[in-house]
């Protein structure tokens, strides 16, 4: 099992870590990742591995089963050896960025309480798929109504609980595609805001942002339609 450091720190740029095995495909798999692995519509972080003198980009993290994590890389004949004690260092402005809009996509979901579809964030910008039969009225408000909540710089905490709460509060699983990782006996809650302040809470295993007055300024883009009772909705950072 590979300890998952990004959960642990988010913020965290650089971490030791030992070659455990290489995977079939030319990828390195190592005891403790701080990066995190393609998942929930977030895209697995990128950057380097060092170690005696030698850079291996790393491309992309994805899960390779077994509750392991896959480092995947342009150069798979210069993999350091099993056992080897290396430097990872993540692509810091690239998980940053993923971790500003993914926590303003929550605050989205709130903005917009409709249950979620689909989802996908990259560095720059994001999208939800909503379950919206009709378009909302007045975009530019819904705009200014999420950037007053990112703008009161509430606190992003997380929260666990057990798969058997979980099953007695289905009310806090938002996305109808994506189901909360089961198997671990404990699910991860993401929490913005506390108290009469909370403002969301549900699963979710991506990086998030401290406070939400880091997500910055935002822009909704397109609205558009997708299907009979669908919509996806665009947003945008923009600074």
């Amino acid at each position: 099992m590979t300890e998952l450091l990004f959960q642990l720190d988010p913020y965290a740029r650089e971490a030791s870590a030992r070659v455990v095995a290489h995977a079939p495909d030319g990828g390195v798999v190592l005891d403790r990742s701080l990066f995190y692995p393609t998942g929930g519509g977030q895209p697995g972080d990128s950057g380097f591995l060092r170690w005696d003198g030698e850079d291996l980009p790393v491309a992309e993290a994805v899960k390779a089963g077994n509750d392991l994590i896959e480092l995947r890389t342009h150069k798979p004949a210069n993999l350091p050896p099993i056992g080897t004690a290396v430097t990872q260092v993540v692509d810091w402005q690239r998980r940053r960025g993923h971790m500003r809009v993914h926590t303003a996509l929550h605050l989205l979901s709130v903005v917009i309480p409709l249950p979620v579809t689909g989802g996908a964030i990259t560095a720059e910008k994001g999208r939800l798929d909503l379950n919206m039969p009709d378009a909302p009225g007045d975009k530019e408000d819904l705009q200014n109504t999420l950037q007053d909540l990112i703008d009161r710089d509430l606190p992003v905490t997380e929260d666990w609980i057990t798969e058997a709460e979980l099953d007695a509060n289905p009310g806090l699983v938002k996305t109808m595609s994506v189901s909360p990782p089961r198997g671990a006996g404990r699910i991860r809650l993401i929490r913005i805001g506390y108290g009469p302040e909370q403002m969301d809470l549900q699963p979710c295993g991506g990086t998030h942002v401290a406070r939400t007055g880091e997500i910055g300024k935002i822009r909704i883009g397109k609205i558009e339609k997708k299907g009979r009772q669908n919509r996806r909705c665009y947003l945008h950072l923009e600074n």
